[in-house]
């Protein structure tokens, strides 16, 4: 009898038997389907989390950096049905509240800032300009005299937010990715055309922001 039993097939001997046969094919299937379903709403849900971990913004400093956020969701107040957002930037900050942007956008530009990158960090004497900013987690910095210590003001925008944001003529702005893996993007309206190559801007504004140059 205890010989009998000792020489009883295992029940993993007996699973490693299955699994070898063609019967056993479905099975298979059906397991790695149901670790890539898991593996999929597991990163779904990381990625629908990861905005309300960042996005420890208050009021006041939104009023601070001048700008205003939206979601990029729909339904929302950009996006009026499922194609997605759409705005009028001057328009917006105005509704919005936002003063010192572009009166007219004179000049535009859209720019992509890739992962680390910086774009900005200088001033304008010649014009006002108005952005819009989306695409991934994004510090946005401004001039403001009134933040004591520092002498500007930051916000942090999330990857599924829409931002518009204001720089009156002679403040200094920047932009600056801290996604680690995807792209912001921005459209900059500007009200007169800017040279460049003139004295009427002040580059690199802010020496602590040439690591992410």
């Amino acid at each position: 009898m205890f010989q009998n039993s000792s020489h009883s097939p295992s029940v993993s001997s007996l699973l490693i038997r299955y699994l070898k046969k063609p019967q056993a094919f479905p099975f298979l299937l059906s397991v790695f389907l149901l670790l890539t379903w898991l593996s999929l709403r597991l990163q779904h849900s990381s990625n629908f989390s990861a905005p309300s971990f960042d996005n420890k913004w208050s009021k006041e400093d939104d009023t601070k950096a001048n700008l205003v956020r939206f979601s990029s969701g729909f339904p929302s107040t950009l996006a009026k049905d499922n194609r997605g957002w759409s705005l009028n930037p001057i328009s917006l900050a105005l509704h919005s509240g936002i003063s010192g942007g572009a009166v007219t956008c004179t000049s535009v530009h859209l720019g992509e800032i890739r992962p680390g990158a910086v774009r900005g960090n200088h001033r304008h004497y010649t014009c006002n300009e108005t952005f819009v900013i989306w695409g991934a987690k994004t510090k946005f910095r401004l001039e403001n005299s009134q933040v004591v210590g520092k002498g500007f003001a930051e916000a942090m925008i999330s990857a599924d937010e829409v931002v518009v944001a204001a720089s009156p003529s002679g403040t200094a702005h920047a932009l600056v990715n801290m996604d680690p893996i995807r792209s912001a993007f921005f459209v900059g309206c500007q009200d007169s055309v800017v040279n460049y190559s003139s004295s009427s801007t002040d580059f690199n504004v802010w020496k602590d922001l040439f690591k992410h140059q």
